[in-house]
């Protein structure tokens, strides 16, 4: 029972996260920015993606995941890699940062960045993944994240504009 109970945070809570993200940034992201919002989402998921394979290039913090080292069955999906950064983190997380940045629905955020942090701890806890996995994991996506600093930019400048009165001299 206690297996299927981390399989299912580890690999099945990635699914109503997925769809909760899915339905907040189909329909909850205003409709007269929504190119711009899908915009800082696609380049803050392949920033994240391409940091983290390079990452996974230059560092890996042991050849082998808890599950091989221990010599038990792993107790999640997994991909056949070393492990760092944790994909399923990574993904997770970028939904739950694109979900905040883009709708500010904060209801909707914290119960995204409860299944992410299941995930994360399923992950351990099925032995396919360390701690610092997915807090590697978590790290490169906030670090993608970096792209939504644009749309609290564009976001103050139109009401930081000066209107300018016709000066008599």
């Amino acid at each position: 029972m206690t297996e299927f109970i981390i399989r299912l945070i580890a690999d099945g809570a990635v699914l109503p996260v997925v769809i909760i993200a899915g339905y907040a940034l189909l329909f909850l992201v205003p409709k007269g920015h929504r190119f711009e919002a899908y915009s800082r989402i696609l380049m803050a998921g392949i920033t994240a993606y391409l940091l983290a394979k390079l990452l996974a290039s230059v560092y890996q913090p042991t050849g082998e995941r808890p599950f091989e080292i221990l010599g038990v069955e792993p107790g999640a999906s997994y991909l056949p890699n070393a492990g760092f950064p944790s994909d399923h983190a990574l993904f997770v997380g970028f939904l739950t940062l694109a979900v905040w940045f883009e709708t500010r629905r904060r209801g909707i955020t914290i119960v995204l960045a409860v299944l992410t942090l299941l995930v994360c701890v399923g992950r351990v806890l099925g032995l396919v993944h360390t701690p610092l996995d997915v807090i590697g994991g978590l790290l490169v996506a906030s670090i993608g994240a970096l792209w939504y600093l644009q749309r609290d930019k564009s976001a103050i400048l139109p009401s930081t504009r000066v209107k300018h009165k016709n000066i008599v001299h």
